[in-house]
């Protein structure tokens, strides 16, 4: 009730925006020297200052603020702790009273969850550092950009490019990218670039490199004692990548570098050889320069009140951070010039400086902040991308006793270490294996009482969870002895220890049998954990420090499909890329993405193009697919494999045994292998959208579709189009008065699959989304297969299909682009299935180990093989599956490549997919495009071959 009292006070006391400062009509220069003209000299210096602002204080705290802005109308704030929704109100009561439009600042390194409560937390750096590329750093800068663009955030503090070569440094650690300087350039780059291609400048720090000290220089001043050679073989290599790729600001740390200035307790921060000499005239650089906090002690207790300012100043800063007072650094800074010591020739041009950024930020035509939807959507992308940092991070650095993966049935014991109840990790271990737990936390002091029931349980299995320790390196990260002791007693029991936190508390636990370090205590982080434990997932995180021995880079890859690739001689492959290149150039297709399995091991993974013609986002291998087609083996037919295998479903049974809505129709006596095979007679498809369509205007009818999702209306269709709930019977309906041609003759239908997608549902009570996901996908660790992907993923993450003209009148994107499919709300048996290609691979891969994957059983073997062999004497087909062609030697067109072995199994989709399994050849070929982008009447793909080309490269490299 204080801060919103204060704030209601704020708002009637603030004047209307009406000065020139806030009109967005003039250039650049003339609205800076417009600005820089209505200012006194007082304001010209207090245009230099960044304040500190919080939103979780009272009102003796808002009115110092508000006090610093109308008197002496400061520059900047910096907010600290507090709430989203309390900061965009003080931000728009603030900016409202400015004379000089406000620069809103933040030192928010993993996002604005680093300071705000009920904002979600984005991955710290040290986790980011154990990736392998730089796309999920980009990824999360552009995020953490727009979050800050959201809540009217112009600068945040971040990245910092410091390099972690100090384990004891007590302020740094896992807020650096790691040890490799390279990578740490790097990824300081991919992150900086996010957020200003966001609109939100960057800020490298701290210069000149604050990562090997053992003093906080919060506390005291830290001593760098390296030669300048030294600094610029290592320390100084990150930010000259990041000046050169253009970061906006720069802020100079707190130490004593005597080879830059040997004058005693002078910081690198008021060090004019450290500012000016080599930061400015050595290394060029033309940006914003911020001193770090002036109220730090490492600085502050050798130069107190206004000193610092003034000597920040005269090293050639250009913003003051925190000064302990505004008033008193103005007097200081004045009296310098009184002095001489500084020149108003200076300051003004720092005020200029400032004020160019200030209008490139956007602030020469503020706007408000809407608070409606904000915490939402401040928290719209962090969870994704804390879950693919979470299980692209996870580092395997030893499995000498092959101790996991843990599956099939064992008796298992989970030891958490530093928790007293169950967290996530702990809790899949007792849902997924029932394992018995046990807690000791770190005011414990005796392990026996574990040991003891240990040895007593005799488990085959022993999971270790250190959990809950300090992020920082004082004391031990909190870690007690006898925490210690108890992890290093349990290794004689074939244990495996997973670290969640600071990846250098590892230190305490060298002799781990098996250990993975997890970056952060998190359930993202601990849910990933235990699907690396059950081998649903690939570990494929590098260390980034040195640790244990270890040094950066080390990891193990472990678990699914090995990311590794086969063993081949050079260039033997650059023909895939020549027959891309090609399509690509004649427009069959705007981008693709081809990946080849052989002996378990990746063969070729690799994206091309982009989502569309012209300027779009590129394509990469995490790309998200509608698999057209596909759908009908990748979803229905394993569905059917596995309720036949289970005795719930009878080959030779009717379609009316098992769908009570068609009997007494002509369809209730068709026979399911004979559905499956496309020979039932089912005519090849309906064009259910035309009867839906007004003949007037030629638009979905609105008597039968809403722009709405709402109550009746929620089968999505598209973007803005909901059709209505009970159309979906009266597209069976037409299925079932459809005409039925003649018994065993081959005729490729959708229908035919339409109606096993509700034999699924009928026999298992679910929808078959959520069958096979439950069943196969989540099982297998497959993350993004499934459908309707709008739901859980980002759309940019989603390859875009066809500018749809007759029907839904858009490009489609994420919704399903089969009419028929979307008219089923997105999820039908025929259509409706997106994933990205190594997902796919994963299910495919399975089939082709006889229905094993990652040591869990999904099929028999002979299941398999009766699926996927030839059963029709009319055409090609197996149960479900599409097959080549059985002369296939001796056909003018080879289908689907010419040396496609008899035995090998998948299927092609309308959209530019396919997936091929050759048993023979150990071989599984993905190829996944969006050749109906932007029409599904460009000929080119097909005339092209594309697909079959591509096969046939890879057969004559395994074969050679």
């Amino acid at each position: 009730m204080m801060i919103k009292r204060a704030l209601f006070l704020l708002f009637f006391a603030a004047p209307l925006l009406s000065t020139a400062q806030y009109k967005s009509g003039l250039s650049a220069n003339a609205w800076v020297d417009s600005v820089f003209s209505s200012l006194s000299k007082e304001e010209r210096i207090a245009q230099l200052m960044v304040i500190r602002a919080h939103s979780n204080l009272g009102p003796d705290h808002i009115a110092k603020v508000t006090n610093d802005i109308q008197k002496y109308n400061v520059g900047a704030l910096c907010f600290f702790q507090g709430g989203p929704v309390r900061q965009a109100d003080l931000t728009n009561a603030y900016q409202s009273m400015a004379k000089t439009p406000l620069m809103i600042t933040i030192d928010g390194e993993w996002g604005l969850g680093m300071r705000l409560d009920s904002v979600t937390k984005f991955p710290y750096q040290l986790t980011l550092g154990a990736l392998n590329d730089d796309e999920l750093v980009y990824k999360m800068g552009l995020a953490v950009g727009e979050q800050c663009k959201r809540l009217g955030v112009h600068v945040n503090y971040a990245p910092v490019v410091d390099i972690n070569n100090n384990p004891n440094n007590p302020v740094i650690g896992y807020r650096s990218f790691g040890e490799d300087k390279t990578k740490v350039a790097r990824f300081g780059v991919a992150y900086m670039k996010g957020m200003q291609d966001a609109g939100i400048m960057a800020c490298a720090k701290h210069f000149p490199g604050h990562g090997d000290v053992d003093v906080d220089s919060h506390y005291d001043l830290p001593i760098v004692n390296k030669s300048v050679a030294q600094l610029q073989e290592t320390e100084l290599m990150p930010f000259k990548a990041l000046f050169a790729a253009g970061v906006g600001s720069v802020m100079i740390a707190h130490l004593s570098i005597p080879t830059i200035d040997s004058t005693a307790n002078r910081a690198t921060s008021i060090s004019k050889n450290a500012v000016t000499g080599l930061l400015k005239d050595q290394m060029e650089y033309k940006g914003l320069v911020f001193t770090d906090a002036l109220e730090m002690k490492g600085v502050a207790k050798y130069f107190p009140g206004g000193t610092i300012a003034v000597e920040s100043l005269i090293a050639g800063n250009d913003m003051l951070c925190l000064p302990e007072d505004v008033e008193q650094t103005i007097d200081a800074v004045k009296n310098a010039i009184k002095e001489k010591t500084l020149s108003w020739d200076a300051i003004n041009e720092k005020v200029k400086k400032v004020l160019k950024a200030k209008y490139e930020l956007g602030l020469y035509q503020w706007q408000p902040i809407n608070t409606e939807n904000l915490l939402e959507d401040l928290n719209a992308k962090t969870n994704e991308i804390r879950f693919e940092a979470a299980k692209n991070s996870l580092t395997v650095l030893r499995n000498e006793s092959k101790a996991f993966p843990v599956t099939g049935k064992r008796k298992i014991a989970y030891v958490g270490i530093g928790i007293a109840e169950l967290n996530a990790f702990g809790k899949r271990l007792k849902e997924d294996k029932d394992a018995d737990t046990y807690f000791f936390s770190y005011k414990d002091e005796d392990p026996e009482r574990i040991l003891t029931a240990i040895k007593e349980g005799k488990y085959e299995s022993i999971v270790i969870g250190v959990h809950d320790y300090n992020l920082r390196p004082a004391n031990n990260y909190l870690i007690s002895p006898a925490a210690v002791k108890l992890v290093k007693e349990l290794q004689s029991f074939n244990a495996v220890t997973f670290v969640f936190g600071n990846v250098l508390a590892i230190s305490n636990f060298c002799d781990a049998t098996n250990l993975v370090a997890c970056y952060q205590d998190d359930d993202i982080t601990q849910q990933a954990a235990a699907d690396l434990l059950e081998s649903k997932i690939v570990s494929m995180g590098k260390l980034p420090v040195s640790v244990c021995g270890f040094k950066p880079g080390a990891g193990i890859i472990h678990g699914g499909i090995k990311p590794v690739r086969a063993s081949l001689p050079p260039n033997k492959l650059d023909a895939i890329d020549s027959i891309v290149a090609d399509a690509i150039a004649k427009k069959a297709f705007p981008g693709c993405v081809v990946l080849a399995v052989h002996n378990g091991k990746i063969l070729y993974n690799k994206a091309f193009g982009n989502y569309e013609y012209g300027s779009s986002p590129a394509m990469n291998v995490e790309s998200i697919f509608d698999l057209a087609s596909v759908t009908k083996i990748s979803a229905t037919t394993v569905a059917v494999m596995k309720l036949y295998e289970q005795g719930k479903l009878d080959l030779k049974k009717r379609l009316g045994n098992y769908l009570p809505a068609v009997r007494g129709t002509n369809k209730a006596s068709l026979q399911i292998d004979d559905i499956l095979m496309h020979q039932a007679g089912l005519v090849p498809f309906i064009s259910f959208y035309k009867e839906t369509i007004d003949s007037a205007t030629g638009i979905p009818n609105p008597a039968l579709y809403n722009d709405k999702k709402k109550p009746g209306f929620e089968y999505r269709v598209a973007e803005n189009l909901y059709l209505r709930n009970d159309w979906e019977d009266t597209l069976m309906s037409r299925i079932a008065a459809s005409p039925l041609g003649p018994a065993n003759k081959y005729v490729y239908s959708d229908n035919d699959f339409i109606y096993l997608g509700k034999v699924v549902e009928s026999i298992t009570g679910m929808p078959l989304n959520e069958y096979v996901e439950k069943t196969f996908y989540r099982k297998m660790g497959m993350r993004t297969t499934g459908f309707k992907p709008r739901a859980e993923f980002a759309v940019d993450k989603i390859v875009p299909t066809e500018k749809e003209e007759h029907f839904r009148r858009q490009l489609i994107r994420g919704d399903v682009h089969d009419e028929g499919a979307s008219m089923f709300g997105g999820v039908a048996g025929h259509a409706g299935l997106f994933s990205d290609a190594y997902d796919l691979a994963m299910l495919y891969q399975m089939l082709l180990n006889g229905g094993v994957f990652n040591g869990e059983r999904y099929f028999k073997k002979e299941t398999i093989k009766l699926f996927t062999a030839y059963h029709s004497k009319t055409s090609r087909r197996g149960l479900g599956f599409d097959k080549p062609e059985k002369d296939n030697a001796k056909g003018n067109e080879p289908y689907p490549s010419l040396s496609a072995s008899p035995e090998t199994f998948g299927h092609t989709g309308f959209t530019g997919t396919c997936v091929w399994v050759d048993p023979k050849a150990n071989l599984v070929y993905v190829f996944l495009s969006n050749r109906v982008n932007p029409t599904r009447d460009n000929p080119r793909f097909g005339q092209m071959n594309i697909r079959p080309k591509i096969q046939e490269v890879l057969y004559s490299v395994i074969k050679n």
